[in-house]
C-alpha cells in the first residue's frame, strides 16, 4: 500500500490540450512542456496523454528527460530547451531530438559530429537567461553556415513578465526584438521553419505571439500561469476553462484523543484549545509537503477541511479532526485537489502553483485516472 500517491485526470489533460488547440487555431504546432517530471504530474504517463490529445512536440529541459521519453517508446518530436553539456550532444543526435542553442561552443561541437541535427536558436530579448543577443546574432549565423548538417529549424525566445502584469508593454517590446532577430537570421540566408515564443500566458493573451509554434506549460495541466493572467483574459473577453488534473492523496495513519492544552509536534508550536482528536498523516517535507505549510494548510478528510497543526515533519503531519466524526485508520486524505487548490497551497507556503506541483516527490506513485 502506498502512503501517498498522485492521481492524474486524463479527461482534464485532454480538455486542456483541446482548449489550447482551439485557442491557437489550425495549422500551428502545439508544443507542451513536460520538463521537471511534467510539472510534477509524471512525465511519461502525461506525455502519452498529451500526444493522443493532439500535441505535436514534447518540450523538456534536459537530455535525461528526452532519453526517458525515447526509452518509453515515444517517437514524437522532442525539443530540449535547457543546457546540454557538450559531452551529451552525441546522445541528442542519436535520439533525433531538436536542441535549443545559444552559444558558439555548442555549435562547434555539433559541427564536429558531422551529423544531421535540428537546432532552435534562443534569442535574448529581455529575460536575460539563455539567449543570443541581437549584437551577437550575425556572428552566430556565420558560424552556423560552416556546418551544412546543422539545420536551423527554429528561432525562439521567452517572455520575462507576461504572467506578472496586466499591462503587457514589456512583452510587446520583447516581441519587437524577436521580430528583429527573425529578420536578421532570414536575411542572412537561413530559413527556420518554426518561430516560437508563446508560453501558456502568451497563448491566451497575445495572439500576435503565436507565430506557427506555441509551446505551453502550466496551462496544459489545468493551472493558470497567474491570477493576473486569468484577470487579463476575463477583461479581454477570452472565456476559457482550464481543468486542474492533479490530485494528491494520503491516508490516516493514526487517530488519537488529545486533552486540552496538549502540545502538538516539534517545537510545541500548537496547543489544543480543548479536548479533541487529531489524525496523523504519513506525508511530510521529504515528499514535497513543505515545512512552510506548518500551521497554515488544511487537508480534506471525509469531505471536510482539517487544519494542519504543529510543524510539518520530514515524513508526517498532524491535523485537527475534532470537528469530523467517525474518522478511521486508513481513511483517504486529500492533500491537493478536489477542494484544495495548488494556488491555495502556494499562498500558504508563499510560493506559486508551479512549484507546488513540481516539488511533489518523484518517488511518489503517479497514475492516470479518468
Amino acid at each position: 500500500m502506498e502512503l501517498s500517491w498522485v492521481e492524474i485526470s486524463k479527461s482534464a489533460l485532454t480538455h486542456n490540450i483541446k482548449t489550447f488547440r482551439k485557442l491557437i487555431g489550425k495549422g500551428k504546432v502545439l508544443g507542451v512542456a513536460v520538463k521537471a517530471n511534467a510539472y510534477g504530474h509524471g512525465m511519461v504517463e502525461v506525455a502519452k496523454v498529451f500526444l493522443k490529445a493532439g500535441a505535436d512536440y514534447l518540450c523538456v529541459n534536459a537530455v535525461f528527460e528526452a532519453e526517458e521519453l525515447r526509452k518509453a517508446g515515444i517517437k514524437s518530436p522532442i525539443l530540449i530547451m535547457g543546457y546540454t553539456p557538450l559531452s551529451d550532444l552525441k546522445k541528442v543526435v542519436q535520439m533525433k531530438a531538436d536542441l535549443i542553442v545559444y552559444n558558439e561552443e555548442t555549435i562547434k561541437a555539433l559541427g564536429k559530429l558531422d551529423k544531421k541535427v535540428n537546432v532552435h536558436l534562443k534569442i535574448e530579448t529581455g529575460n536575460h537567461r539563455q539567449g543570443i543577443t541581437l549584437d551577437d546574432l550575425p556572428k552566430v549565423s556565420k558560424d552556423l553556415k560552416k556546418y551544412k548538417k546543422i539545420q536551423v529549424a527554429g528561432i525562439s525566445t521567452h517572455f520575462a513578465n507576461l504572467e506578472d502584469r496586466i499591462n503587457h508593454q514589456y512583452a510587446l517590446y520583447q516581441l519587437k526584438q524577436f521580430k528583429k532577430a527573425i529578420h536578421l537570421i532570414e536575411a542572412d540566408g537561413h530559413a527556420p521553419h518554426f518561430l516560437h515564443c508563446a508560453s501558456s500566458a502568451a497563448a491566451i493573451l497575445l495572439p500576435e505571439a503565436h507565430f506557427n509554434f506555441v509551446r505551453i506549460g502550466i496551462g496544459a495541466y489545468g493551472l493558470w500561469p497567474s491570477e493576473k493572467t486569468e484577470k487579463a483574459a476575463a477583461r479581454a473577453g477570452i472565456n476559457i476553462t482550464l481543468k486542474p488534473a492533479l490530485t494528491w492523496k494520503s491516508v490516516v495513519a493514526q487517530v488519537k484523543e488529545v486533552k486540552k492544552d496538549s502540545l502538538i509536534g516539534y517545537g510545541c508550536t500548537y496547543q489544543m484549545p480543548k479536548d479533541g482528536r487529531i489524525a496523523v498523516i504519513p506525508v511530510g517535507y521529504y515528499d514535497g509537503y513543505v515545512r512552510a505549510l506548518s500551521g497554515r494548510a488544511s487537508v480534506i478528510i471525509r469531505g471536510k477541511r482539517a487544519p494542519v497543526i504543529g510543524r510539518v515533519c520530514m515524513n508526517l503531519i498532524m491535523v485537527n479532526i475534532t470537528h469530523i466524526p467517525d474518522v478511521k485508520l486508513e481513511d483517504e486524505v486529500i492533500l491537493l485537489g478536489k477542494g484544495i487548490t495548488a494556488e491555495e497551497l502556494g499562498e500558504w507556503s508563499k510560493t506559486i502553483n508551479y512549484e507546488v506541483t513540481t516539488r511533489i516527490g518523484e518517488r511518489i506513485l503517479r497514475s492516470i485516472v479518468n
